[in-house]
């Protein structure tokens, strides 16, 4: 599997509320009709930090839960300890998208976010996994997933537009397809599931300072891959300062597809 480029760290776990924030407001209802009910038995697969887990699990308290799943232990302990909090039953475990580990045909729904960008290659593997995972007898599997291609910043200036280029540059590097948010629905046909939604949304974001998303978020790896220097960094930053700054801010503007598949 391609490797993760993105950094988690506080900024990156506050990227992550906000965005599960939006997403609540914005697919509660389709959740409840995929099958996050009281009761509900429901995978969350490439967890992270656990934003979105926490929110279906309070759906499915007391007699429900979520089984939260991540390849990265670090994330998981911060899913792990959110859910304590919340007081929200979570049980988390470490593996792969497309080997969870996770007992087949048992679970009401599956839900898969923002993973099969960063997986170039497997994504139909992926979505084979989840299907299997979902019950036979009208599970749900539920993908989200980006467009990047319709993506913008405003704000930044030309610098974002050249973080931007070589942020996909990293991405097409390791296989990954950005727009994978568009195919969706074809993914979840391969994998034998009957789709019951597909729909595309613009989500408009005014960060705090200090967040400035995923294509910062990857500086780290830019710099691993050559892709980027320390001085580029600096001047980057900089850039995102003033921005931050100026009374117009800072906004992103991000496409992203949802699509849900039955197991009949």
């Amino acid at each position: 599997m391609a490797d993760y480029a993105l950094t988690l760290n506080d900024s990156e776990v506050e990227r992550y509320r906000i965005m599960a924030d939006a997403a609540e407001r914005r697919e509660r209802e389709l959740w409840a009709a995929a099958g996050a009910v009281p009761g509900a038995r429901i995978a969350d697969v490439g967890c992270g930090p656990g934003a979105i887990a926490v929110r279906p699990a309070g759906i499915a308290a007391p007699d429900g839960a979520v089984w939260a799943v991540d390849r990265d232990g670090d994330a998981l302990a911060v899913a792990s300890a959110l859910a304590a909090r919340s007081g929200v039953p979570v049980h988390t475990c470490v593996g792969p998208a497309d080997a969870t580990g996770l007992d087949p045909g048992t679970f009401d729904l599956v839900m898969l976010r923002h993973v099969l960008a960063h997986n170039g290659g497997r994504e139909q593997a992926i979505v084979d996994h989840l299907g299997a995972l979902a019950r036979p007898d009208g599970g749900a599997v539920y993908l989200v997933d980006i467009d990047a291609s319709s993506s913008r910043l405003r704000g930044a200036g030309p610098v974002f537009d050249e973080m931007d280029e070589r942020y996909r540059e990293l991405h097409r590097r390791r296989g990954n397809d950005l727009t994978v948010g568009t195919r969706l629905d074809e993914l979840l046909t391969a994998a034998g599931l009957e789709i019951v939604a597909f729909e595309g949304h613009i989500t408009v974001l005014t960060p705090p300072p200090g967040m400035r998303g995923p294509v910062w978020a990857a500086r780290d790896a830019l710099i691993a891959e050559g892709l980027a220097t320390p001085d580029d960094i600096a001047r980057w930053d900089g850039a995102f300062q003033r921005a931050e700054h100026a009374r117009s801010g800072v906004r992103f503007f991000a496409a992203n597809f949802v699509a849900v598949g039955r197991r009949t």
